[in-house]
């Protein structure tokens, strides 16, 4: 550990050439004659944000910029998403992931490359599109990275896998990759990194978390049946709407007199629907909840606890059937591995500063990053701030939060954000490949 400083160091104060013919560059003067083009590119990707699993013009525009720079890039791999493949020598294989798809959410900042994409979801509803999290700053760091690996290789010996996965949104792109054969029709890394834009942290400060990170998030529908008939006489009906609203305040105690206070759990009950009239009660009432966890076993409790609930209130209203409970999404949480964490922390703070690399609370946000670990690979998930520091410090002294990631009004200070990504991930790619 105590040569990595001195070797990412040097990397970024005496990179290799742009391209041959061209004098020496550092990396961070490349990042800055590189990032016009990686900007025209972001602001191309907001425009024309897609949703989970139908981001074909997203990753044939990556797909296009890869092979120009001389990847073996394969489209298609679990449903729409793509791998790039960049061999250099024997060494380490080094996998580094994006993300492709938007939210089904207006966008309203107002920016004048503002996202007015609408698209029929697969339930046929139209919807606004935008990326309202910032997967299109991601795709653009993760492209200036693949340039400046692709310009140094003089520098770093092994394989370079990039990955940009579809469906992060709905938790399921990285296990439709994986089902796709991603570590068995392409070389399995022994390292993957991932970078997102983060709310609570300066522009172009990376943020880090050892262990677990990243919430498991689980995805419920369920419904609640009854006895429909006339509003007017309730006694001749069994009420699913009252069936479920008890469901609704039961389900708060899972948490609150359940769950050590010391765990993090959250079970939020986000949709509630029911009825047509207000003289009629309905046979049934769906309920859309999501579950978050760090431990594996306090979200089995979560998981068991909403399913014991549920049933306890349909008996104790004589409803004729259990309630019916569908998982719409899963996905584990993300740890991070340790040791890889703080290697990773070396090389980023070598490059960019130490005031620019800070440690960072757990969250409850879900990511299905976690499937790149728990397929067998030394993982980690970094975080880098997108917003305006005297904003923030604003923020901090009124107590008048700022717009977050899912919100429409989220617009990250993207300058910043994207340069100091690609430093930080091309950091830690160098360092992970290094020449010995």
């Amino acid at each position: 550990m105590k040569h990595l400083v001195p070797a990412v160091a040097f990397l970024f104060a005496a990179a290799a050439p742009v391209r041959a013919g061209e004098p020496t560059t550092t990396i961070a003067t490349q990042i800055k004659t590189l990032y016009p083009d990686v900007e025209k590119l972001y602001i191309d990707l907001h425009r024309s944000p897609e949703l989970a699993f139908h981001e074909q013009r997203t990753a044939a525009t990556l797909a296009a910029r890869l092979k120009a720079l001389g990847y073996e890039v394969t489209t298609g791999v679990g449903g729409t998403g793509l791998v790039a493949i960049l061999k250099n020598g024997a060494g380490p294989i080094v996998m580094l992931r994006t993300e492709l798809d938007a939210l089904p959410i207006e966008e309203k900042t107002g920016l004048p490359f503002a996202s007015v994409v609408t698209a029929k979801t697969d339930a046929g509803d139209t919807v606004p599109v935008s990326h309202m999290c910032g997967h299109d700053l991601h795709m653009a760091a993760w492209a200036g990275t693949a340039e400046l690996m692709a310009n140094n290789r003089d520098r770093w010996h092994g394989t370079l896998m990039l990955v940009g996965q579809p469906a992060e949104e709905i938790v399921a792109g990285a296990k439709a990759m994986l089902h796709d054969g991603l570590f068995k029709r392409f070389p399995k890394p022994e390292f993957a990194l991932g970078i997102h834009d983060e709310a609570s942290l300066p522009a172009g400060v990376v943020g880090f978390h050892a262990g677990f990170f990243r919430a498991a998030s689980t995805g419920l529908d369920v419904t609640v049946f009854g006895k429909g008939g006339h509003g007017a006489f309730p006694q001749n009906t069994i009420d699913p709407i009252v069936i479920a609203a008890r469901l609704v305040v039961g389900l708060q105690t899972i948490v609150s007199r359940e769950t050590n206070p010391l765990d993090a759990a959250v079970v939020t009950v986000g949709s509630f629907h029911g009825g047509t009239a207000a003289n009629i009660i309905p046979d049934q009432v769906k309920l859309q909840i999501t579950v978050r966890s760090l431990d594996p076993k306090v979200h089995k409790h979560l998981l068991d606890a909403i399913a014991r609930e549920a049933k306890g209130e349909a008996l104790a209203a004589n409803a004729p059937k259990d309630p019916l409970i569908v998982t719409k999404s899963s996905t584990d949480a993300v740890f991070n591995d340790p040791a890889l964490t703080q290697r990773m922390v070396t090389a980023v703070r070598a490059a960019l500063g130490n005031d620019k690399v800070v440690e960072m609370p757990a969250q409850m946000g879900g990511e299905d990053f976690s499937q790149f670990g728990l397929a067998g690979v030394h993982a980690v998930l970094l975080h880098v701030g997108a917003v305006d520091a005297a904003k923030l410090e604003a923020s901090h002294k009124s107590g008048v939060p700022l717009p977050d990631v899912h919100s429409p009004l989220w617009a990250p200070e993207r300058e910043p954000t994207i340069k100091a990504a690609i430093g930080a991930e091309t950091a830690i790619l160098m360092d992970l490949l290094k020449t010995p």
